[in-house]
C-alpha cells in the first residue's frame, strides 16, 4: 500500500519573508486560496483559506528570493504537522505546505 502525502494549491501570495540558511535561501510565505460556490438559495459565497508554505530553493524551486506579495503561484509540496505549547501551557498545532515545486502564474493581460 502506498501512502501520500502531496498537496496541491493555486493561489495569491500574502506576506512573504526570505532568509539564507548554510547558503541556501528559503522563502516563508502565505499562499490565499479561494473558493467561489453558491447555496441553495442562490446567494454566492467566497470562501477563502489562508496556507503557510516553505520553499527552499532547488532545482524546482529556483529563484525563490523573486516571490513578492500578490504573485500568482501553483505550489506543489506536502503537508506538515508541528506541534508546540506556548508559554501558558496551551497545546498549539501549526499546518505548513513544504514545496516541492513552484510555478508562477501566467495571468491573461488580453481581457483587460
Amino acid at each position: 500500500m502506498d501512502h501520500i502525502n502531496r498537496i496541491e494549491l493555486q493561489g495569491r501570495v500574502g506576506n512573504v519573508r526570505i532568509n539564507e540558511h548554510n547558503g541556501t535561501r528559503v522563502a516563508n510565505f502565505s499562499l490565499a486560496t479561494d473558493l467561489l460556490y453558491k447555496t441553495k438559495d442562490g446567494n454566492a459565497v467566497s470562501e477563502n483559506t489562508w496556507h503557510n508554505v516553505v520553499a527552499w530553493e532547488s532545482r524546482d524551486t529556483p529563484n525563490v528570493h523573486s516571490i513578492c506579495v500578490g504573485m500568482p503561484l501553483n505550489v506543489i509540496g506536502r503537508l506538515r504537522t508541528s506541534r508546540y505549547t506556548t508559554a501558558d501551557g496551551t497545546e498549539k498545532i501549526f499546518y505548513e505546505v513544504l514545496a516541492s515545486k513552484i510555478r508562477v502564474i501566467e495571468e491573461d493581460t488580453s481581457q483587460v
